[in-house]
């Protein structure tokens, strides 16, 4: 058996020690959901996200690499996002899961075009599913609806949330060996500057899609 792609492994760690965080937090946070349907809804997400957590480690583990050496990089950065974004209420959940999901979900779907086929579809499977955005822009605007005023509190929540996520993120490149360098620069004519555009443009349009300031 040939040895195992390096920066495949390096970003496929990366995506399990996330999504088996984000259960983690899913379920946790399920508890600040005002009632049933909504505690419910948020503990799919959760059971959704162990779900493609045992998808990647199973892809991981074909690779002859075990998934807790290949997430190991990644512990003490995303740990420490999710420890200094605490949410303190639902909806400081909701625009959390929103927010950072989607920027997670964006940079990881560029990424994915580094990689060959079926490895390619596998990162791409485990995005999160768009009904899950969906339900949390729609808890979002309602709560503007009734309050108008909770619009400031939570575009400011949702900067501080991409302020922590871009602070973690340059720890995630220190930590990866250059994995997910070396991913970017296989697509071809890339611009790494063009790409982070995209990636904000995206961030700027979702924030605008859940009634929420720049």
């Amino acid at each position: 058996m040939s040895a195992p792609d390096p920066a495949l492994v390096d970003l496929l760690g990366l995506v399990a020690y996330g999504e088996l965080l984000a259960f983690d937090r899913l379920a946790a946070d399920a508890r600040l959901a005002p009632d049933l349907p909504r505690r419910a809804a948020l503990s799919e997400m959760a059971a959704a996200e162990i779900a493609h957590y045992r998808w990647i480690a199973d892809r991981i583990t074909a690779l002859g690499v075990r998934p807790d050496e290949a997430m190991a990089p990644y512990v003490e950065a995303l740990q420490a996002y999710h420890d200094s974004t605490e949410p303190k209420d639902w909806l400081e959940a909701v625009t959390k899961a929103y927010v950072g999901d989607g920027i997670s979900d964006d940079f990881l779907r560029e990424i994915a075009h580094g990689l060959d086929g079926p490895d390619r579809q596998l990162v791409l499977d485990v995005l999160h599913d768009s009904r899950y955005a969906e339900f949390a822009a729609a808890e979002i605007r309602a709560a503007i609806e009734a309050d108008p005023r909770v619009a400031n509190r939570l575009s400011m929540w949702a900067r501080r949330l991409v302020g922590e996520a871009l602070s973690q993120a340059g720890r995630v490149a220190a930590a990866d060996r250059g994995a997910l360098t070396v991913l970017i620069a296989r697509r071809e004519a890339v611009d790494v500057p063009a790409l982070f555009r995209q990636l904000t443009d995206a961030h700027t349009a979702r924030m605008t899609a859940a009634g929420l300031n720049n």
